[in-house]
């Protein structure tokens, strides 16, 4: 595929102009959709006890858990994340700003995610499924430390982002009501988990229009946010410990990543498929056609080793 006469770069300000309209498009067709929910319809309060403490109730203990152990691993993974809510609103509402149909979006996104952790937070502790002293503790680690997003210097490496990071939150929230053992779990992260593919398919809308505006740009940007791409609870204490286990738990790991969070995106978008690229267009595409190539024998890779080290784990088990 050739590449057509190269085209001059929009400035951020040009981009969010030129976008604008499509946010508010996209913005009305979002809350026509989405249906209104209540946190707290979604927790077993009935299961809640005191816990040792002023109360004098009863202290915690694993087998009080209703949770598989890669739900609860998942589950804490999954609320630390959806708690550094004020530093994601920050980093958005700092580049896409507080006006107009992004400053209506960026709020009412905002006013949607903070649900999320209600619930969860609200679940755990109800229902005993994990330490709550090590939850606190945990939260105040890492919301202390902050969050910086990767992608703080781009508007559009942001929209390129989220429109990957909000399916795999969906997946991650998903595949943990799944495995997680508790039907209560999994009806509840059913619902958090439609709220993530509405966000997806925002940011996803707003790509599509990124790529038809500015298509070397928005290329580029969604090339080095794919081969670059970090799930932003990367900051969180025993980060890399928990993922592993998620990874064998089948949760979220490699063979997810590339099935089930960048394939249909990129799908959808058509993005190596795309024509009337410039040079550096044409070349990230290609750039991202090798990455997605090699991606997908890791996944392989990986999933020979899961099935190994899981047969293992069952000859144990028989033994």
């Amino acid at each position: 595929m050739s590449a057509t006469p190269a085209r001059p770069p929009l400035s951020d300000a040009r981009l969010l102009h030129d976008l604008e309209e499509v946010v508010a498009r996209e913005l009305d067709r979002h809350l026509r959709v989405f249906k209104e929910w209540m946190p707290h319809e979604y927790v077993p309060w009935s299961r809640g006890r005191d816990f040792a403490g002023p109360l004098g109730g009863e202290a915690w203990s694993v087998e009080q858990s209703p949770l598989t152990e890669v739900g609860r691993v998942s589950l804490v993974v999954n609320l630390l994340t959806e708690d550094n809510l004020p530093s994601y609103h920050h980093e958005i509402a700092t580049l896409f700003g507080r006006d107009g149909a992004w400053g209506t979006w960026v709020h009412q996104w905002t006013a949607e995610e903070a649900r999320h952790s209600i619930v969860l937070r609200d679940y755990l502790v109800a229902s005993r499924a994990v330490d709550p002293a090590e939850l606190e503790r945990a939260r105040m680690t890492h919301m202390s430390s902050g969050f910086v997003s990767d992608n703080r210097h781009s508007p559009l490496h942001t929209v390129a982002y989220v429109a990957f990071q909000e399916l795999a939150t969906r997946i991650s929230h998903r595949n943990t009501g799944r495995e997680s053992g508790d039907p209560v779990c999994d009806r509840m992260l059913a619902q958090v988990a439609n709220d993530e593919n509405l966000h997806m398919v925002f940011y996803r809308n707003l790509l599509k229009a990124a790529l038809e505006l500015a298509p070397d740009q928005a290329m580029e940007a969604v090339k080095e946010v794919v081969t670059g791409f970090r799930m932003p609870g990367h900051g969180m204490p025993g980060f890399e410990r928990a993922a592993a286990r998620i990874a064998l738990g089948g949760v979220y790991n490699l063979r997810v990543h590339h099935d089930d969070v960048l394939q249909p995106v990129l799908r959808h978008l058509r993005i190596m498929d795309l024509g009337g690229l410039g040079p550096d267009g044409l070349r990230a595409q290609q750039e991202l056609g090798a990455h997605l190539a090699e991606l997908a024998a890791q996944a392989g890779r990986f999933d020979e080793r899961r099935a190994a080290i899981l047969a293992r784990r069952a000859a144990r088990a028989d033994g």
